[in-house]
């Protein structure tokens, strides 16, 4: 019995799970949570490949950005932030496929030594950021090659959007290469730079677990398709 590890978050936790159907995963896949609030190195280690979710931003003094700034939660989890880079590290370290959703994506370019953009400004925000409870809309160009490329089988295509950071490109570690961008130059997926023997990692800035047309859009349902099909085969 293979086991996904799916990180703790407070904020929409449930589409995670819902987002692997009894279906996709069949009787030979479970999926299990893995949280800040009950470390378990054990359940860790059980583990074959972990999804790093969503969720408010991480603490600043991570990546040495400014304390304050344009729509920063009122408080940080620097616990989360702490438990999720060693998630990411463990996994990186053993070759276990991660798929980074949002602030995953961003939780490892941190974790590589990355930086980030921590607020859009209003012109961004109005095309990322989402309004109430409803998350954005817009288009982006994938990387030809790319493993995103790969997997969906499209260098173009529409993704929801719920957030006021980003990567900053200018500031993108060595190890990691951007591999989609939306229209106004946002980096929207991530991946290993070819060439390194690091194992499977995708991050992408959009939801693909709760898209309204996740169950048509290729880059929601081929993408837990591809993460599942590697979880089935590795050894």
């Amino acid at each position: 019995m293979k086991r996904i590890g799916i990180t703790f978050t407070q904020t929409n936790l449930k589409n995670y799970p819902a987002w692997f159907r009894p279906a996709d995963l069949g009787d030979d896949i479970i999926l299990v949570e893995l949280s800040y609030l009950n470390p378990d190195e054990a359940l860790l280690a059980s583990c074959d490949g972990f999804v790093l979710t969503g969720g408010i931003d991480m603490d600043p003094v991570f990546y040495e950005g400014a304390l304050d700034y344009p729509n920063r939660p009122d408080d940080f989890c620097p616990e989360r932030d702490v438990f999720e880079t060693n998630v990411y590290a463990y996994a990186k370290k053993h070759k276990r496929p991660i798929l980074a959703i949002c602030r995953g994506m961003q939780l490892v370019n941190v974790a590589e030594g990355g930086n980030m953009i921590q607020d859009l400004g209003d012109e961004g925000n109005a095309v990322h950021r989402k309004t109430g409870d409803t998350d954005k809309r817009h288009d982006i160009i994938i990387t030809a090659g790319s493993i995103l490329q790969g997997i969906t089988g499209c260098l173009s295509g529409e993704v929801n959007s719920a957030h006021h950071q980003a990567i900053d490109i200018g500031h993108l570690p060595p190890s990691l290469q951007i591999s989609a961008l939306s229209d106004d130059g946002i980096p929207e997926a991530l991946e290993y730079t070819p060439g390194q023997d690091l194992g499977f990692m995708l991050g992408v800035q959009w939801h693909p677990e709760r898209m309204s047309d996740r169950e048509i859009n290729p880059l929601s349902f081929q993408i837990r398709k591809r993460f599942l099909d590697i979880i089935r085969t590795k050894k």
